[in-house]
């Protein structure tokens, strides 16, 4: 073994996908990649992990990359607790997820397999950073993405993220490399999904549900300081994420409440 980082590498489209293609070539020039990928896509699986069913994890070599590859029937957090615990000869020294197809800045966090992965990979101490173009396009043009994405692991690999954030959500515009502004530091837009399910039929006259929905930004279109604000204005935007989901604010508010009280008049009515 050299002295080389070791980089997992994963993401929720599939290890064939060309996101994590484009992204195990550039982690080839910075350290020892290992891909531990899921087998098929994963997309919107978030922090799911297999419980009800057997996994299966095979070694596979894809192209003529100096990388090794193992597809796995399981989520992309799955592919993280494998890798750390039962592929990689040692812990990484970092964790890569993506790039993934298509968008997961603000709200999109909670549902994506690729942050998710990331952020288990946090959970056990490793530095982290999920990446994601704006570009659903399976045949999406990653090469703008590359300086950066490089860039972005240099930096660290070689400034430890701080204790208290997990990982980073990193989202790339999609615009050529002349045209991306720079690197913005962000947090995460307000918004969600207005979402609906349209009903349907298929041929055989069962009826099925068809999710259908559009994307609400809560934040004020001059509040530059917002993932959504740097992506529409030709910025990358980096999130620092955590998983520990408490509201301070109201902590201490919620301890004033006197729960024995409660209970005892509600005894009291009856």
């Amino acid at each position: 073994m050299n002295n080389k980082p070791i980089i997992l590498v994963t993401n929720d489209d599939g290890i064939i996908a060309p996101g994590i293609r484009s992204l195990i070539e550039s982690m080839n020039s910075l350290g020892e990649v290992y891909v531990v990928a899921p087998n098929s896509p994963k997309s919107g699986t978030a922090h799911s992990i297999t419980m009800d069913t057997i996994l299966y994890c095979d070694s596979v070599k894809i192209d003529n990359g100096k990388q090794k590859e193992w597809e796995c029937s399981g989520t992309p957090v799955d592919c993280v607790k494998l890798a750390i615990n039962n592929i990689l000869p040692r812990r990484p020294d970092i964790c890569v997820s993506g790039i993934n197809h298509g968008s997961n800045s603000s709200i999109n966090i909670r549902y994506s397999g690729t942050v998710s992965a990331v952020i288990e990979a946090g959970i056990e101490g490793i530095p982290s950073v999920g990446f994601s173009l704006l570009d659903l396009e399976w045949n999406a043009d990653f090469s703008s993405s590359k300086k950066y994405v490089r860039e972005i692991v240099k930096k660290i690999l070689y400034n430890p993220i701080p204790e208290k954030t997990i990982t980073l959500n990193v989202n790339i515009p999609k615009l050529k490399k002349e045209e991306i502004k720079g690197i913005k530091i962000c947090r995460q837009a307000k918004s969600k999904w207005q979402e609906s399910f349209e009903k349907r039929s298929n041929p055989k006259g069962r009826t099925y549900y068809w999710l259908v929905g559009n994307f609400v930004n809560f934040d004020e279109e001059e509040e530059d300081d917002t993932d959504e604000w740097a992506l529409n204005n030709g910025y990358i935007s980096i999130v620092p994420i955590q998983f520990d989901f408490t509201n301070y604010s109201i902590l201490n508010i919620m301890k004033s409440w006197n729960f024995m009280l409660f209970f005892f008049n509600i005894f009291n009515i009856f």
